[in-house]
């Protein structure tokens, strides 16, 4: 993909309650990667078309589309199988990505540690591995002639896939150090008894800014999705209870997350699993809050954190029109059967940062009451995990 490139977004309504039908999202995933989306197309179907997604008929209406407003590329909101998308580029015309791609994508605009670079290395081989038939499909002829089985095609293709297996199989070996160098991390923070507390949520609820605002950190904070991907680890002093707990920064959650992605952010999402306390933060502005708040509790299922005891922070409340703002900053809230805490605060302008700061400090006095006040203030721990130099 290029930068600017002028694109048509096209969704599929399969008739899942989350669908986005202005497409508002997969806008800005394609603003996100450096994309000037120009036109926006969707339709129902009750499957998809085996051979083109959503068929010949729809196929031809998105490709008249976008040669009338210009556009250089076709961005699908669901993930295309490798044939979909092959037969939609030879029909329309034009490259044909899906919702996975610009996720990958963004996500290697911005990696900046060393391990976070691995990962998304590790994702992207993973899908490049699936879409084989589609890149080397001008290799695909045999040479024929008598005596002949195959040809230069068919070697190029077996010498790309062995290639990106061992690709993949050392970017593994690779990830597993690291995580190997984390799990000794965190082995260190058991022993000294440290309350560890992590920071998650959907993309662009506000969490590094937040994460800035409690223990005046300088994480990269951007108006934009996935604007953070490397977990960043500071102790936040709590002086109601004259305490330290460990907060860790992590990368926001989304719909349709690839599953490429989950495994191999694998090491960074444990520290979600491994903390005593989460903060799920969401975005109080957005309506659509209580899908995104699901989305996010899914991915904590899969990767083993849905245990973990919660506060639900419903932050941007400088956002939140005056007919939607809530009584009370402070009140519970059922999510999926389920009571948990919630808190209303806005990281911009610090409203209720004191509140949230006395409710970490109770529930840190609650499910550890046992911590050493000296280990914790230990500079040992005020590092980022991963070092962004590395």
């Amino acid at each position: 993909m290029t930068d600017t490139a002028p694109a048509l977004l096209v969704g599929v309504d399969f008739g899942e309650p989350h669908f986005d039908g202005e497409l508002q999202e997969l806008g800005l995933l394609a603003e996100t990667a450096g994309m000037r989306p120009v036109a926006r197309l969707t339709c129902k179907r009750r499957a998809p078309d085996a051979a083109l997604f959503v068929g010949s008929g729809k196929a031809d209406e998105i490709k008249f589309m976008a040669q009338q407003h210009g556009a250089t590329e076709v961005l699908f909101d669901q993930s295309l199988s490798p044939a979909q998308q092959r037969n939609l580029e030879r029909h329309i015309g034009l490259p044909v990505n899906d919702r996975t791609l610009i996720i990958l994508e963004i996500f290697g605009q911005r990696a900046r540690s060393h391990e976070g670079k691995l990962q998304v290395e590790l994702a992207r081989l993973q899908y490049l591995s699936t879409r084989l038939v589609r890149r080397w499909s001008h290799l695909e002829r045999q040479r024929g002639g008598i005596g002949n089985r195959g040809g230069p095609g068919e070697t190029q293709i077996e010498l790309d896939r062995r290639m990106i297996s061992d690709a993949i199989k050392r970017t593994k070996e690779r990830l597993q150090k690291l995580k190997k160098q984390r799990q000794t991390q965190r082995k260190q923070r058991h022993r000294r008894n440290a309350f560890t507390v992590s920071l998650v949520g959907y993309t662009n609820a506000g969490k590094s800014t937040l994460f800035n605002a409690l223990v005046k950190a300088r994480a990269y904070v951007a108006d934009q999705l996935f604007a953070t991907l490397d977990t960043t680890t500071r102790q936040l002093y709590l002086g109601d209870s004259a305490r330290s707990v460990s907060l860790s920064d992590t990368v926001g959650f989304i719909r349709d997350l690839p599953h490429g992605l989950i495994d191999a952010f694998e090491a960074t999402l444990q520290e979600a699993a491994d903390a005593d306390l989460l903060l799920h933060v969401v975005d109080a502005s957005n309506i659509d809050f209580p899908e995104q708040m699901a989305e996010v509790q899914r991915v904590l299922c899969e990767i083993g954190a849905s245990d973990v005891p919660q506060i639900l922070i419903f932050n941007k409340l400088d956002a939140v029109p005056s007919e939607r703002r809530p009584v009370t900053l402070k009140d519970q809230y059922d999510e999926g059967g389920i009571i948990m805490d919630r808190l209303f605060v806005s990281a911009q302008t610090g409203e209720g940062l004191a509140q949230l700061r006395q409710l970490l400090s109770t529930k840190a006095t609650i499910l550890n009451p046992l911590i050493d006040q000296d280990d914790l203030k230990s500079d040992e721990f005020t590092a980022q995990l991963p070092n962004a130099a590395d």
